[in-house]
């Protein structure tokens, strides 16, 4: 049995990540601002599906609106926090889990974007941890079902990959290794920012494209003049992201330099790119869609700006041609304020140099 967990933000990622956790018998705790997702996990559990080859299970769980989360000062503290909500909700989700943390306790971003500073900034990086989710693709389909459109990554890709800022493996780290390692393949890493950094590259050159067109994952992939908009997003931030000094690892499974040099116009990298991409089409469902999608469709504020918005501002700093996240970030803007509906066009018909 492991310490006293609690995962703040029981969505997709956190939502099947602890039903995992409880499956094989930690003390998870789950906290959530959605009304009915809290109310029906506690009538009926946390139920889990995937898309391909993985059998559907459900689990009880203990579920806290964020108003009940004062009950922990009467218990005992907590050792392990993950924090699991979008990137604009970091800050006050870890104020919320802060005073109830053990004095051994410690906060994981389990998050897409580069939150970790964030945390630090309120719990202090002694207490701060990462961990990546990979080519996760789960979703949170209604209140109390979170629905993944793949199948396990296994062996084929290594899902997590959790870390310590500083770079050495720490038994925190094994201990976040092991507990996520509960949903999919896991790892430990001694280049947290690389991962991150990589991950984020993933998601620049996915997330908006799929939510700007209103199409699926497959379907943005298929179109080669969407596909060759997705590999010019990923040049510009793996440019971006060397600039910043990360070491970047695999993306797609494919090298950085060839997705930044396809992206470049480099006809060679461009068909290992292409090819790599449309083969992963085969472990995806088609009606598969990413996080940033899921969050137009359902009315809601995106991550754009520390996608998309985050590369285009890091990139004019440095000096970095960023044109077209620049580009998708005010298109996904006017999209998320209803100004416009999403559409291939915007994509399709776009003219930057």
């Amino acid at each position: 049995m492991s310490r006293k967990i609690a995962i703040v933000g029981a969505g997709a990622v956190g939502g099947y990540c602890g039903a995992h956790m409880v499956q094989a018998g930690e003390d998870v705790t789950f906290i959530d601002p959605w009304p009915a997702h809290v109310e029906t996990m506690r009538k009926d559990g946390l139920r889990i599906t995937h898309a391909m080859d993985v059998p559907e299970f459900a689990v009880p769980v203990r579920a806290l609106h964020v108003t009940d989360v004062q009950q922990f000062v009467k218990e005992a503290p907590v050792e392990l926090a993950f924090i699991c909500v979008k990137s604009y909700d970091t800050a006050w989700a870890t104020m919320l889990i802060k005073p109830y943390l053990a004095p051994s306790g410690y906060v994981v971003s389990l998050q897409n974007c580069m939150n970790e500073e964030t945390i630090a900034g309120i719990v202090g990086w002694g207490k701060t941890l990462g961990c990546i989710a990979s080519r996760i693709t789960a979703e949170l389909r209604a209140p109390a079902h979170v629905h993944r459109g793949a199948g396990k990554g296994g062996a084929r890709h290594t899902v997590f990959r959790a870390g310590e800022a500083h770079g050495r493996v720490t038994p925190r780290a094994e201990e976040v290794c092991r507990l996520v390692g509960h949903a999919d393949s896991a790892k430990t890493t001694e280049n947290l920012w690389g991962e991150r950094w990589s991950k984020l590259v993933a998601n620049v050159m996915a997330n908006g494209v799929s939510a700007s067109t209103g199409l699926g994952s497959n379907d943005c992939m298929t179109d080669e003049t969407l596909r060759r908009f997705m590999l010019r997003l990923g040049s510009e931030a793996i440019r971006v992201g060397e600039a910043l000094g990360y070491r970047l690892e695999e993306i797609f499974h494919l090298a950085p330099e060839t997705i930044a040099r396809a992206g470049e116009g480099d006809a060679t990298a461009f068909a290992a790119a292409s090819g790599r991409l449309l083969s992963g089409r085969k472990h995806l469902s088609a009606e598969q869609r990413p996080s940033m999608a899921q969050d137009i469709a359902k009315g809601r504020r995106t991550e754009i700006d520390f996608l998309n918005g985050l590369v285009a501002e890091k990139g004019t700093e440095l000096g970095i041609a960023v044109r077209a996240n620049a580009a998708l970030t005010d298109i996904t803007r006017k999209i998320e304020r209803g100004a416009l509906d999403p559409h291939p066009r915007h994509l399709t018909e776009l003219r930057i140099n």
